[in-house]
């Protein structure tokens, strides 16, 4: 995602800027700030809710009625006066690619609805065409989200559609799952992916009756030709991250994610969040390579761990994606892929390599999270975690599996068992729940996706994400979705799985602190807590169908106001 060339002149601009940053500091937060006349819900252990809070600084000192709070006003405290808004703690993003949503800013939007407006392969191409058209000779040309299911033509575009849109510029069209790229012939040709390239581990070059490539690049396949596309300058870099910056703070957003990062690019973020570009929390979780560097003492992660920018966990991939079907299933997908009634999608690696790689990182005392969609995938996870476990236990872990999309009742009982936790990308009920139901899982698997109420009768601990930017940075869409399931169409995709309005603010807030190992300082609003807090125009609680149309008026965080809604 960032030049080495570029990653060279931000450490030059860093050290350069360094005199000036001592005089442009973030400023600080106000010294005393009330926020009364409204309601708090804390999000504490009893799910309290109070009236008003003080802040002193960047920390919470006093949660109570309003004529509590309103006896510790002194003469230089802020008061915000709620007018009958609620008051809730800040989005926490338990799972996400900031700032990949600031791509936009580099690439074409491809989306389909809801997101876009593109519902052919034509349309596709006349995006692409049209960046071409404004952009040198030569460079790369980024397509962003198309989604195969979602054109007129129900198939993905080939390296001939892209080469339609230029032949003097290497293309590459990214799927909206992120797990499948496609390239035009330039692209390939600098890849150097041929008929004669074998597929690689993890991976598979789609090919035509003929044998050659047809562009479709599944999960590893697709690696060499992203990266090109991804490739940025340290003045590319920073213009995204600034978009993705206003974007998350608008959306109430006071932890972001950078959720598979590479020495490169978290690089990049640490010096951007010295610059004090980046104006909420960002827990950062290092890719496999950075990982296992790590835990073989080669890396030093603690310079990167405070209470802003946080080194986390080890992220790991052990499937693809249901959407492009590569995710890994017990059962075959419902409609065949490719005719073949067997299919059940591949594992990124397999289960004993996958099992080693856990066992390293777990012995190196290190916080792990792996991406599992199918149940066959979390069945490998699972069974990694137990060998990793029994040869180094460890009494909290923590191991989160992300997405989690099909994990089983029997599953679930495991991840208990093991210290697991799971975070469910639930979501995909409002975006891709009738294509689950008719296309890829079938009514029954559909009903049981990301099963929040399964778990929470289970004692399973578990948090919801939006993957961002694979779909919009909204939490409160989120909610939504936990909450009613409610599919583009508006069918309710397995309605035995909705949870309450609460668990599924909790899943943003404390309990997505909690699976990152930070609910002793954020995630609720509590007395010592972080004043990490954004304020809603209307109680969620009270208004469960239109949950994702309650608008965010302020974001704090560590009191300091980083975004408030023009009124």
């Amino acid at each position: 995602m960032l030049k080495k060339a570029g990653l060279a002149l931000l450490v030059f601009v860093v050290v350069a800027a360094v005199a000036v940053a001592l005089y442009v500091r973030v400023p600080p937060p106000p010294a005393s700030q009330a926020f009364i006349n409204g309601t708090v819900l804390t999000m504490n252990s009893g799910n309290d809710s109070a009236e008003a809070l003080l802040i002193a600084d960047d920390r919470i000192v006093a949660v109570g009625s309003r004529s509590e709070i309103e006896g510790l006003i002194r003469s230089d405290t802020l008061v915000h006066d709620l007018a009958g808004k609620t008051v809730i703690p800040g989005f926490i993003d338990a799972h996400g690619h900031f700032p990949g949503s600031g791509l936009l800013t580099k690439g074409a939007s491809l989306d389909s609805p809801p997101v876009g407006d593109v519902t052919s392969i034509e349309q596709i191409v006349e995006r692409l065409r049209a960046h071409a058209a404004k952009t040198p000779k030569g460079e790369w040309i980024l397509g962003l989200s198309y989604d195969d299911t979602l054109v007129a033509e129900k198939r993905h575009p080939t390296r001939q559609d892209l080469d339609r849109a230029s032949s003097e510029h290497p293309i590459v069209a990214l799927h909206v799952s992120g797990h499948l790229s496609v390239a035009n012939s330039m692209a390939l040709e600098l890849a150097k992916i041929s008929r004669d390239t074998p597929d690689p581990p993890g991976g598979v070059i789609r090919r035509d009756a003929q044998g050659e490539p047809t562009g479709v690049l599944e999960e590893s396949a697709g690696h060499a030709v992203r990266a090109a596309g991804l490739n940025l300058t340290a003045g590319e870099f920073f213009v995204m991250l600034d978009y993705a910056s206003r974007e998350y703070a608008a959306m109430g957003v006071t932890t972001a994610q950078s959720g598979l990062t590479s020495k490169v690019v978290l690089n990049g973020l640490y010096y951007a969040w010295k610059l004090g570009r980046v104006p909420f929390r960002l827990e950062v979780w290092a890719d496999a390579e950075l990982g296992l560097e790590i835990a073989n003492g080669e890396f030093d992660a603690s310079e990167y761990q405070a209470d802003e920018f946080n080194l986390g966990a080890v992220k790991i991939i052990g499937d693809g994606s249901i959407q492009v079907y590569t995710g890994y299933l017990t059962e075959p997908y419902h409609v065949p892929f490719e005719g073949d009634a067997d299919y059940r999608g591949y594992p990124a690696m397999p289960r004993e390599e996958l099992a080693e790689l856990v066992t390293t990182l777990h012995e190196a005392d290190l916080r792990i999270a792996i991406h599992g969609n199918g149940d066959a995938s979390i069945d490998d996870i699972i069974y990694a975690v137990e060998k990793a476990q029994k040869a180094h236990p460890r009494t909290d872990p923590r191991i989160i599996v992300i997405h989690a999309q099909m994990t089983r009742p029997d599953q679930l009982v495991r991840m208990r068992e093991l210290g697991m936790t799971p975070s469910f990308y639930v979501a995909h009920t409002y975006y891709w729940g009738d294509r689950h139901r008719d296309i890829f899982m079938g009514p029954e698997r559909a009903a049981r996706m990301s099963p929040g109420a399964t778990a929470a009768k289970l004692g399973v601990p578990f948090t919801i994400h939006l993957d961002t930017p694979v779909v919009p940075m909204n939490p409160m869409l989120l909610v939504w979705s936990a909450v009613n399931r409610v599919s583009t169409s508006g069918a309710v995709i397995g309605p035995d799985e909705r949870i309450s309005v609460t668990a599924a603010l909790r899943a943003v807030t404390i309990d997505a602190a909690w699976q990152i190992f930070q609910e002793d300082n954020r995630g609720s609003i509590e007395v010592g807590k972080f004043a990490d807090l954004i304020v809603l125009a209307e109680n969620p609680l009270e208004h469960p169908a239109r949950i994702r149309d309650i608008a965010v008026d302020r974001t704090v965080v560590g009191g300091r106001t980083i975004y408030s809604r023009a009124p």
